[in-house]
């Protein structure tokens, strides 16, 4: 058997017996979590066009949009996962060498499942299924060291998480992750200098491409079975030698993954709660800082502390601010809190939070790498300009594995989030149906989220016209 064929063999015997009770209730969390993110990103400009662009082109109908309206598996799985990516508000997996986001693969699995009427309990083993592919890669095969991107692994767990609730055999399921691992290796230039909105749209190409993979095994395409380790394959071209012995695996990595608290990329969670903490001491002056200093580990500096992936002091955009600790660290000194609101366009050129984010010095601490990425360790020290110093420390995060995330917690993010949207009583009915998930039908949940109106901004839409 090839490599690819053994993985393919540990997706087709995957079963929902196999997860343990801890497991599948923080996969009902980050279910939660991720729609909760997405209901939140509906009126979001680049998701609005997305969803105009995705009822244009159409499709077979076959799986529910978020929002309501329905379109073929791929296209939904672009748009569902582009909703629950935007605002960067999701997991995360923190490996030695790499970064990734777990709950990227949801909204493709989610489609998947509505176009075939799979049960709750086949939806969460596909989820699990996808966590474990993409984050035993993302341990032995980085790739953001070669200047690919950290989607590439993604292009393995798509197709094995579709093609089983495909109900694919286990040679189509080859040949599915065999044709979306060789047709998508992203380059790592999507989250380097000025960021564009393909930050957040480079997994959904991945989910809806990976998700067609499925579809064209289905239909008996075939693809190259030496993926990883033949001649011109990923080993050879990208990562170097490695080894997972599926034969082995278990469904158990949503275990190892953290949710944010804060809507920031996921290195900066840690230096945010010391901020926080700072903003609330006594004699404490978001008007009167004269310097601010953040010590952190040497991949969040390198990512989003102005390291080996370019300047964060020059922030336009969403896409930038929420990847620059400066810009995070001065926005939660100035509002006491990092969200949505706080990558407003209006929110991200003001003058105070310009003016305060070029002094923020940012410096890679040895002791703290060290550290990573069994915790997040970082030091804030705020300077104002009487001489009072405030200095805050911090190593994890509520949704860290340290403080793993309950299901009042996650409750309570999802409510903040999709009540706007959604109303509270609506949201209570997603929330409840998402708890006892392995007790319904996934058309269950699509039906709710089917009726999460859009008017917020098509009423806007229509008015400006």
């Amino acid at each position: 058997m090839t490599e690819v064929q053994k993985l393919a063999a540990f997706a087709h015997a995957a079963r929902y017996q196999q997860i343990s009770a801890r497991a599948v209730e923080q996969l009902k969390i980050r279910v939660l979590d991720t729609l909760g993110v997405a209901i939140a990103a509906l009126d979001a400009r680049p998701t609005r066009a997305i969803r105009k662009l995705t009822e244009a082109l159409g499709g077979n109908g076959a799986s529910t949009l978020i929002g309501g309206g329905r379109s073929a598996p791929d296209r939904a799985a672009f748009y569902n996962v582009a909703l629950s990516r935007y605002l960067d508000f999701m997991d995360s997996y923190l490996a030695p060498g790499e970064t990734c986001h777990p709950s990227d693969n949801i909204g493709a699995v989610l489609a998947a499942a509505d176009s075939v009427g799979a049960s709750g309990k086949d939806f969460l083993t596909a989820v699990a299924l996808a966590y474990q592919v993409q984050t035993r890669l993302s341990d032995v095969a980085p790739v953001r060291a070669k200047g690919f991107d950290h989607t590439v692994q993604g292009a393995y767990a798509v197709p094995a998480a579709v093609g089983k609730l495909l109900g694919l055999d286990a040679g189509q399921l080859a040949n599915a992750i065999a044709i979306s691992g060789t047709a998508n290796n992203a380059l790592r230039v999507t989250r380097t200098g000025d960021l564009s909105n393909w930050k957040g749209l480079a997994y959904p190409q991945v989910a809806k491409e990976g998700t067609f993979a499925a579809l064209l095994a289905q239909a008996g395409i075939t693809g190259p079975q030496q993926v990883f380790e033949g001649n011109k394959g990923l080993k050879e071209t990208i990562t170097g030698p490695f080894t997972v012995d599926w034969a082995h695996e278990d469904l158990e990595s949503v275990l190892r993954t953290v949710v944010k608290k804060h809507n920031a990329e996921v290195h900066s969670q840690s230096s945010i709660d010391a901020a926080l903490t700072i903003g609330t001491q006594t004699g404490f002056r978001a008007d009167a800082i004269r310097t601010v200093r953040v010590k952190t580990f040497q991949v969040a500096y390198d990512i989003i502390g102005g390291g080996e992936e370019g300047d964060k002091r020059h922030i336009e955009t969403k896409e930038e601010a929420d990847h620059s600790l400066p810009y995070l660290i001065a926005v939660a000194l100035l509002d006491g809190q990092v969200l949505p609101a706080q990558f407003a366009p209006e929110r991200i050129l003001r003058p105070d939070v310009q003016t305060l984010l070029r002094k923020v010095v940012i410096s890679p601490e040895a002791a703290f790498t060290r550290r990573f990425p069994a915790e997040m360790p970082t030091q804030v020290e705020v300077e104002l300009i009487d001489g009072a110093r405030f200095c805050v420390s911090a190593a994890s995060f509520l949704g860290h594995t340290l403080q793993p995330l309950d299901w009042a917690a996650a409750g309570a993010k999802f409510h903040l989030l999709a009540d706007p949207f959604t109303g509270g009583s609506a949201a209570d009915r997603i929330a409840e149906c998402v708890q006892d998930l392995d007790a319904h039908g996934i058309h269950d949940l699509t039906a709710l989220l089917a009726k999460v109106p859009l008017r917020h901004w098509r009423d806007a839409a229509t008015q400006a016209a």
